[in-house]
């Protein structure tokens, strides 16, 4: 395990990481913790302190350069101090998604753990509850000399995240100073964040990406919400923020909540509507980690008025393309920003290659996982089919695993044709399958219980209609009941997991006389 090298270095040379672990903010931001049953908030500066206090107790323990912490807990203020602790002593983090690790002595062992820290129930040794975490961070228990100064360099690993797609199956990926400090120069490049704005987080902290949020209200002064997915719809307009970071079903959910409402008497305009659910302040919307529908990026940017910026990245790489104010096409996934580059290959797959790589290889990976996606040089290999345009915007158009075969040779890119019928606000997702190579079969998430056959039938006939033959969808299943991650048919990141939908519906599609027929 890699560890910082632990001398000083001159205020003036300071990297993003570096100036964040060292330096107490100065700007007046605050982060604050949102729940159904009310907000905790703390000064950006407060934070920082607490968190030197917290690095205290766990450097007693035995935490510091070469040693890995894991986080099993859902969004907190903890979470949040138990990363800059470990961030300020040299040691590395593990994000542990809940419903996907659970608290036991061969989770500590798999994955190198000297401390376990979570809000779930355990007698384990070396853990630590997260309730007790914020009594560790209060004045006048801990040392109040200066931590030992600790320097990130461009190639240490600052934390493990997970990434399992859509097999279920956790692969590490150490990911490197370098590349957070990379991603968080580009955003700010193209976005500028500032004291005036406040950015809504609800996805699982254990997604380094979501840290990043935190990570730059520290360096840039704005305020920072953390939620849950659960609580955001609850929250948004009490929190009135700025920018929203979110997946592409979160807005898909939200943009049938403003139409229902938009139909009810006196509700007001679109606007007015989508500003009731978001706040009055919305700069801007951000959307990645899966594809977002065209409609619905049509009806946040034209008809609410909230534009909705999607960009495109994946655990590998960090953002690579993004939509934004200076720069944006429709139907695209942005411009490459500094720092990447996009190759595309003969087969129109995607490439991507960094100055400052995430990585080179997985870890706790199936022999042969790694060669599959990084080349000698560090080039990833996305497996995602797609090209540049003359102004050098990238469109995606699926997986090159995605692509149906059928009997006639034709080769079906399968998003274009799900994207037709989630056009419909009463299908919030649709997988495509080929059971027996000779035509499509759909199997659609259901918006709401019980689900809207008419309108599926319809969506069915217009998709079908604006296709080609070969693309021609032959029959509907309908979920018993929506895709979700309890259910394990969606991912963390709310992607269909196609493995597991096409083992749950297997009988429906291989037998033809189920579902609705075109």
């Amino acid at each position: 395990m890699s560890a910082p090298t632990a001398v000083p270095i001159a205020p003036a040379a300071l990297s993003p990481l570096n100036r964040l672990v060292t330096t107490a903010p100065t700007a007046g931001g605050r982060i604050h913790a949102a729940r159904l049953d009310g907000t905790r908030s703390l000064a950006l500066s407060e934070l920082y302190e607490r968190s030197g206090r917290l690095a205290h107790h766990l450097r007693a323990l035995g935490i510091g350069a070469g040693t890995r912490i894991g986080v099993l807990a859902a969004n907190s203020l903890e979470w949040v101090l138990l990363d800059l602790a470990a961030l300020r002593l040299g040691a590395q983090t593990a994000g542990l998604e809940p419903g996907k690790f659970t608290p036991s002595r061969e989770l500590m062992d798999r994955y190198g753990l000297t401390l376990l820290c979570t809000d779930q129930p355990t007698g384990l040794p070396g853990t630590l509850r997260t309730a007790d975490v914020w009594a560790l961070t209060e004045p006048g228990d801990a040392p109040e000399e200066p931590l030992p100064p600790v320097t990130w360099a461009e190639r240490d690993v600052t934390t493990v995240k997970f990434t399992s797609g859509s097999t279920g199956v956790p692969k590490g990926l150490g990911a490197t100073a370098g590349s957070i400090e990379s991603s968080l120069e580009a955003v700010q490049e193209i976005f500028g964040h500032g004291p005036d704005d406040h950015l809504f987080v609800f996805l699982p902290l254990s997604l380094l990406q979501q840290r990043y949020w935190v990570y730059s209200a520290l360096l840039h002064g704005h305020d920072v919400t953390l939620t849950t997915y659960e609580a955001a719809f609850a929250t948004l307009r009490r929190v009135r923020p700025t920018v929203v970071m979110g997946v592409p079903a979160f807005y898909e959910t939200a943009r049938r909540q403003i139409e229902a409402r938009r139909r009810r008497p006196g509700a007001g305009s679109t606007r007015q509507v989508a500003e009731a659910l978001f706040g009055d302040r919305i700069r801007y919307l951000w959307t990645g980690s899966a594809p977002a529908a065209p409609a619905t990026v049509r009806f946040f940017t034209e008809e609410a008025g909230l534009p909705l910026f999607e960009g495109y990245g994946l655990n590998e790489t960090c953002i690579v393309t993004k939509n934004h104010p200076g720069a944006h096409r429709a139907g695209s996934v942005g411009r490459v920003v500094r720092g990447k580059q996009v190759l595309i290959g003969e087969d129109g797959v995607i490439s991507v290659r960094s100055a400052h790589p995430v990585g080179d290889h997985y870890e706790y990976a199936a022999p042969g996982d790694s060669e599959k996606v990084f080349m000698p040089d560090g080039t990833v290999r996305t497996g995602d089919i797609g090209h540049l345009d003359e102004d050098g915007f990238l469109f995606v158009h699926g997986r090159a695993d995605d692509v149906i075969v059928l009997d006639n040779g034709k080769k079906i890119v399968v998003r274009p044709v799900e994207e037709l019928m989630k056009a419909d606000p009463a299908i919030a997702e649709c997988v495509l399958f080929s059971p027996t190579q000779t035509d499509l079969v759909a199997v659609v998430s259901p918006a709401a219980l019980p689900a809207d056959t008419d309108a599926v039938t319809a969506a069915l006939a217009a998709a079908n209609a604006a296709g080609t033959p070969d693309e021609r969808i032959s029959r509907v299943i309908v979920a018993d009941e929506p895709f979700s991650i309890a259910n394990g048919l969606l991912t963390s990141q709310y992607k269909p997991k196609r493995p597991a939908i096409r083992s749950a519906y297997a009988h429906q599609l291989h037998s033809q006389e189920a579902g609705i027929h075109a």
